[in-house]
């Protein structure tokens, strides 16, 4: 029987009153609790240090953070929130450090899940699951990769997580995604495991905006990180087959193209862009490789039962 990894939490949170109590009861209730969880309070302002506060003195293990107030909301707190947070918790035995969203919630046993698995494989440094929104949609890895982990809830293997420097201070974002790709450049596994599912609470990237607003900056983060233009294209013209139709897409391929025309700088460094590009157009020829695959095989079949 496998020993389970130590672990701890870090949770970076600003403004999360709506959603982090049963963020915090999902935690509580784990059948495998952490040593330390560690909810940085990234200036909050509408009563989320009250709410951790009060599970803080039932729970000796949780621990607030207060950060500074700032008047900006973008994905380079999130980092610093979080290396503030992962100090407070260094001096301790742990294995894995998980970075968790203040919006999702899970089953008892989501960690032990996690865990184990990576317990089994020492080359395995950062895993995850897929995360279902409040629609009732689930991250559609079809179009992605299992080997790309959400940043709703990422477990890095602590050697890992030191490897590639922690989090990248990003204002645009994909501060997760650049994380997660680093670790896969360094020779590290990264995979997401279907067994488990986590319910996100609030739409991804919606925080302060709109969705197409959303959809937008989602496209200016995939230039950021270096995004292959014929795999954008590939993308954009998936995104236009989900609600809302067209829009979504459009908007993804604007965000891509605006950065692209504005020379937005790259926060990655060459190697990564290289190397991501390369996954990606692999990805791209083996999709269409199976496509293909299928399409003469239904072709082959059709003519056995002469239907042409």
């Amino acid at each position: 029987m496998l020993k389970l990894p130590s672990y701890v939490l870090v949770t970076p949170a600003r403004n999360e009153a709506h959603f982090i109590e049963p963020t915090i009861q999902s935690v509580v209730a784990q059948s495998v609790r952490p040593l330390k969880w560690v909810i940085v309070s990234d200036g909050s302002t509408d009563g989320t240090d009250e709410i951790v506060s009060r599970y803080a003195v039932a729970h000796e293990w949780i621990e607030l953070l207060r950060m500074p107030e700032r008047r900006e909301r973008h994905f380079a707190g999130k980092a610093h929130a979080f290396n503030a947070g992962k100090a407070r918790a260094d001096g301790l035995p742990y294995d894995m450090i998980a970075n968790l969203d203040a919006d999702i919630t899970f089953d008892r046993d989501y960690f032990n899940f996690l865990l184990t698995k990576l317990a089994a494989d020492p080359l395995l440094g950062v895993a995850g699951t897929p995360y279902a929104e409040k629609t009732g949609e689930i991250f559609d890895y079809r179009f992605t990769s299992l080997d790309h982990v959400s940043g709703a809830c990422q477990v890095f293997r602590r050697e890992c997580y030191e490897a590639i420097g922690g989090y990248v201070p990003v204002k645009v974002g994909a501060v997760d995604c650049i994380a997660v790709i680093t670790a896969r450049m360094k020779g590290w596994k990264t995979q997401t495991f279907t067994g488990k599912v986590c319910q996100h609470h609030r739409t991804i990237g919606t925080a302060q905006r709109g969705p197409t607003h959303a959809n937008f900056m989602n496209g200016v983060m995939d230039h950021a990180i270096g995004n292959h233009p014929l795999w954008e294209l590939f993308r954009t013209a998936y995104q236009m087959s989900k609600k809302p139709y067209v829009l979504r897409g459009l908007a993804l391929g604007a965000g891509y193209l605006w950065a692209y025309l504005q020379h937005a700088q790259r926060p990655v460094s060459p190697e990564l862009i290289v190397f991501y590009r390369k996954e990606q157009m692999q990805r791209l020829k083996n999709k269409i490789i199976h496509k293909a695959q299928t399409s003469y095989s239904s072709v082959l079949a059709r003519r056995e039962t002469g239907e042409v």
